[in-house]
């Protein structure tokens, strides 16, 4: 299966500008047979974080105005990931991804460990898996890719491919290009540890407020970087990954795992913290 990362321009908070920028970019993956595009993490309004009034771009999705905005990107090849504001029942504020295949959400994940001290999102409690054809796949927003956790779950739910909707915009004195090696050294271990697939996609440039360099990458289930997107810029980077998991999950343990996922649903359940 082929499936794309778009490492989006970094636009101003509250911009919608990216649903025409997606949707060039879903055209482009209908011509070249691309199943899967991974949008970057709130790539439509930019992180509520920044935002003076994130209510003004947060979208419910119980009430199909999600389907609405996304509409523009419905295709009968193209499956989108995409990053947005939720807005939840009493007002509550999620980082989340929508898997949005033929006019239609299908999926939901809300970012389990929002990285901003004192967040205004609210920390996502599930670790679902999706399906997109033969691929089962896992989704984790940016930080959540820091802990091995979310990861070693949803593949020991099936999950062949992890892909991460990042966005590493920061202030100008918090940026450093550093910033790319140290997310790359991320995926290399979720890959491996898993013996997944994982696709990061990254927002890059500069805004008044923000830089980012961009991190977007394509990493193959034995550690080894097949893709990276170019820096300081817009790009698309593809590749051909395998649907069906390998004979063996490298270093696994059959009786670990089943206690880690126990201790983790656990936590999970009863409240996962806000990272610092």
């Amino acid at each position: 299966m082929r499936v794309a990362a778009y490492q989006a321009p970094l636009l101003a908070a509250g911009s919608m500008d990216a649903l025409g920028l997606i949707r060039a970019r879903v055209e482009w993956c209908e011509a070249e047979g691309v199943t899967i595009l991974c949008c970057t993490e709130a790539i439509l309004g930019g992180l509520a974080d920044y935002a003076g009034n994130p209510t003004q771009f947060a979208i419910p999705v119980d009430s199909g105005r999600l389907d609405s905005v996304l509409a523009p990107l419905a295709s009968e090849r193209v499956t989108t990931i995409v990053g947005f504001t939720e807005l939840a029942d009493g007002g509550r504020l999620y980082n989340s991804a929508a898997v949005f295949q033929r006019g239609s959400v299908v999926g939901l994940y809300r970012k389990l460990y929002p990285a901003i001290h004192r967040s205004i999102y609210e920390a996502g409690r599930k670790v679902p898996v999706f399906r997109v054809g033969e691929l089962t796949l896992g989704i984790v927003i940016c930080n959540d890719s820091n802990y091995f956790e979310p990861a070693r779950l949803m593949a020991a739910q099936g999950a062949t491919a992890l892909f991460m909707p990042s966005n590493n915009g920061l202030p100008p004195a918090l940026a450093r290009s550093e910033l790319v090696d140290q997310s790359r050294n991320v995926d290399i271990a979720r890959a491996v540890e898993n013996s997944m697939w994982v696709i990061r996609a990254d927002v890059a440039g500069r805004t008044d407020a923000l830089v980012s360099y961009g991190s977007s990458a394509i990493v193959d289930p034995d550690g080894m970087v097949v893709q990276t997107a170019r820096p300081m810029s817009d790009d698309l980077i593809v590749a051909e990954i395998d649907t069906a998991p390998g004979a063996q999950r490298r270093g696994w343990d059959a009786s670990r795992n089943r206690a880690v996922m126990e201790e983790y649903r656990a936590h999970v359940a009863a409240h996962v913290t806000t990272a610092t």
